[in-house]
Order: C-alpha cells, then sequence, then structure tokens
C-alpha cells in the first residue's frame, strides 16, 4: 500500500498473526551465518541487533534467536562492551554506546518472558552483568549516562535523553535477571531510581534533542515516567510528531515518518494501558508494508517517496514486537509494561 493510499485514511487493516510472522520472517532471511543481525548496509549494532533477536522469539523463531544472542556473547568485547559498528565480522567503528551495551538485559529477560528457559537467562547473565557494569561506568556524579566511549576510551561529554530512558528500561531488566541468578544488584536499583528522576523531572541533565520523536516519547516507553505525567508528556506532543493516517515523525523539522518510530510510540501507548490508542497508531505504519512482510524504514510524504530506499530489519523487529503487545503473541508482549520489566 502507498504512501497516498495511508493518507487517504485506508491503511492498517488489523494484522493477522501469519501477516505478523511473515514480518518475523523476513528478519529472519537478513540473519547472517554468524547469528548477527545487520542494517540494510551490512553494518550490525548491539541495540537494533537486540531488538530483532526479541521479535524472532516473539514469533516462535527460536534458533535464530539463539544464534542471535550467541552471537551477542561472542562479539562482546572484555570490557562489557560492543563496537558501535561491525560488518562481516570486522569492527568498523570501536567506539561504543551505553544504551547499545544495556539493551543487552531486556533482550535476555524478555527471552526468559518468552520461553521460561532459566537455564538460557543464567547463560546470559555473565554477559548482561559486564554490559551492565560497563554502561554504569559511564555514569556522571548526578546519575546520568554519558552516551558513548569513543575509540580511544574517552567518556562522552554529554547524556541523551532517549538513551537514558532506554538504559531506565535496562537497568530494571538487570535486576529481575539479578535476582534469577541469585546474584542481586542493589546498586543497579539505586541507578534506576536515579536515573528514572532525572528522565522524568531533571531535562537540564540531558542535550537538547527535542526535535527528535525520540526523545517525546522514550521517558514513557522506558518506564521512567508513568500515570499521569505520561498522559501529559505524550498529549504535549502529539501534534509535533504525529502525521494523521501516516504515522510519526522522525524529527519534528522533516517531513518524514518512520515505522519505527510509529510503533515504539505504539508501544508507549500500550504500556500506559492505552491499547485502543496504540492500535489505531499502529495502523497507521501499515501502508510502510511489503508484501513478503518485510517494512519500508520511512516514508517522505513531501516526495512522496519511501526513504530510505530500504526496507530495515530493524523497523520490522519493532512492527513485531507492536503486534506483539497488541496481539499477545508471546509470553514477552508486556516487557515494555511495568508489571513485566522487573518492577
Amino acid at each position: 500500500m502507498t504512501g497516498e493510499a495511508a493518507a487517504r485514511g485506508d491503511a492498517g487493516a488489523e494484522l493477522s498473526e501469519e501477516d505478523v510472522r511473515a514480518t518475523a520472517a523476513s528478519i529472519a532471511r537478513a540473519q547472517e551465518p554468524s547469528g548477527a543481525i545487520a542494517w540494510p548496509d551490512g553494518h550490525v549494532d548491539a541495540w537494533d541487533h537486540v531488538e530483532c533477536a526479541m521479535a524472532l522469539s516473539a514469533c516462535g523463531l527460536h534458533e535464530p534467536a539463539r544464534r542471535a544472542y550467541a552471537w551477542l556473547r561472542a562479539a562482546q568485547r572484555a570490557d562489557g562492551s560492543w563496537p558501535r559498528s561491525t560488518s562481516g565480522g570486522v569492527v568498523t567503528d570501536q567506539a561504543a554506546e551505553s544504551h547499545h551495551a544495556a539493551y543487552v538485559a531486556v533482550g535476555a529477560w524478555h527471552e526468559y518472558l518468552v520461553t521460561g528457559d532459566e537455564s538460557h537467562a543464567l547463560v546470559m547473565w555473565p554477559t548482561v552483568r559486564r554490559a551492565v557494569e560497563w554502561a554504569l561506568g559511564l555514569r556522571t556524579p548526578r546519575g546520568e549516562i554519558a552516551w558513548e566511549r569513543d575509540a580511544s576510551g574517552t567518556a562522552g561529554t554529554y547524556a541523551l535523553l532517549s538513551g537514558c530512558s532506554s538504559i531506565h528500561q535496562s537497568l530494571r531488566c538487570a535486576v529481575a535477571l539479578a535476582k534469577l541468578a541469585d546474584d542481586p544488584q542493589p546498586d543497579w536499583e539505586l541507578a534506576a531510581d536515579r536515573l528514572a528522576d532525572l528522565v522524568a523531572a531533571h531535562p537540564e541533565a540531558f542535550a537538547d534533542k527535542s526535535r527528535f520523536a525520540m526523545d517525546w516519547y522514550y521517558p514513557v516507553l522506558g518506564g521512567a515516567v508513568r500515570g499521569a505525567d505520561a498522559a501529559r508528556r505524550l498529549e504535549e506532543g502529539w501534534e509535533k510528531f504525529v502525521v494523521p493516517g501516516l504515522g510519526v515523525r522522525c524529527v519534528s523539522d522533516h517531513p518524514w515518518v518512520t515505522g519505527a518510530e510509529t510503533c515504539e510510540l505504539v508501544l508507549a501507548l500500550d504500556a500506559c494501558g492505552r491499547q485502543a490508542e496504540a492500535a489505531a497508531v499502529f495502523a497507521t505504519a501499515q501502508h510502510l508494508r511489503h508484501p513478503d512482510g518485510s517494512y519500508w524504514t520511512g516514508w517522505q510524504y513531501a516526495k512522496h517517496a519511501h526513504f530510505p530506499a530500504e526496507r530495515s530489519s530493524w523497523t520490522a523487529a519493532a512492527v513485531v514486537l507492536a503486534a506483539d503487545a497488541l496481539m499477545s503473541l508471546s509470553g514477552g508482549a508486556g516487557v515494555f509494561r511495568p508489571d513485566q520489566n522487573g518492577r
């Protein structure tokens, strides 16, 4: 279905389970023999790789999901991080990002929620522990977490609101895994509480990236902002970022909607108990669906063209996770909800 069709309001017929599984299959087709799941240009980063592994698992593709987690264990560096980018098994960017490393905890906890396999959670636990400790090594005295450590090992000079919101969820999941492993980490709980306070009430702690939709909804998606504050935050940014019938702008000042941002807003709405609104937003993403089940990354609605001209595995992953939240396809459907993400 084209973007023009979506603008007319005929996008968004409900997906069937078979449709969602076809989308997961498109991710499996993109998986490399090593287990890595790359971007269309061939590079791999840990955060998007984890998201894809979660989508595979949610749709019952357990063998490729386990290969994806095995790749994470094999590719983790001695300090607990992953390179910002690898391609064909070769490191192309030695720097590392804090939310990339921490997100392995969300993936490992999600895999446990889906499968109930405690043995796999325990296999992942050393990887999660090293990754979380590495990320927490980038904390400032105030408690926010710098966004990167560059190739020389120097910490970044600022923190990102969306990144720290994601790390907040990662810490909650990591704490849950620690309890499962009988290796409690009370300092992580304190770090998560402090990070939640900063995300919710101290915008001065973060670089101003307010033109990006992620800075709008991620404090809700990551669990730092809930209840009336979450409702108010989502309402305040709605007209700025949501394009009726098309989805969510990646940035507020460009006529470009993306499937990933749209589906992440779906997950944020679901986490707040706003399922009807979540379903309506999810419907707007369906103009990006390709007949083979994959999804175009985005739609530039001023030029009436897909942009970029690619179908990305991580966009498909966001679609699958949003569908799972709405359709309860797996035991991990509520991983972004406060009752299932370690709280």
